[in-house]
């Protein structure tokens, strides 16, 4: 785990501690990793309510609600399909926060419209959902810990905006 990483995590873990929210994940090329950051910081288990690994277009579907219709038109590496995967993880998980990932993290599986490095990650609550696209190829590893870093990111940016509006 990176010092960005970890410092991520820990700062999502006092706001989510402080504010009582519960999280879930959906993480297709991430497979688990932004879990395992969130899951590293002890007291975690207070607000983590577990997460989806969801590769296969069918789990997207069937436990995250993704529209086929939205995989069909605008594939499984797409904005459209990661806000889907928010929702459905919330609902899924009954949280109130939720964070997904689906990319090509490499080496293999890019095309022209999609090459390797392109990644969508979101974080998301009722009514709010933040959306990154990353399109750096920096080889399988690091696309995982910069679509991991990304995602946290983006978590702990949302956690500061809803906290700063109540």
């Amino acid at each position: 785990m990176s010092v960005e990483t970890k410092t991520l995590s820990k700062l999502i873990s006092e706001i989510f501690w402080r504010e009582g929210f519960t999280l879930a994940t959906a993480e297709s090329c991430t497979a688990g990793n932004v879990a395992a950051i969130i899951t590293a910081i002890p007291g975690s288990s207070r607000f983590y309510k577990g997460g989806v690994v969801a590769y296969a277009n069918e789990v997207k579907e069937e436990l995250l609600h993704v529209k086929k219709e939205t995989l069909d038109t605008h594939g499984a590496v797409s904005e459209e399909t990661v806000v889907e995967m928010v929702y459905g993880a919330m609902e899924t998980l009954h949280a109130d926060y939720a964070v997904a990932t689906s990319g090509i993290a490499g080496p293999g599986g890019g095309t022209p419209d999609k090459p390797v490095g392109t990644i969508w990650v979101a974080a998301g609550t009722k009514g709010k959902v933040l959306t990154a696209k990353l399109s750096d190829d920096e080889g399988r590893e690091k696309n995982i810990q910069t679509a991991t870093a990304k995602t946290l990111q983006l978590l702990l940016e949302l956690c500061q905006k809803q906290e700063n509006e109540e």
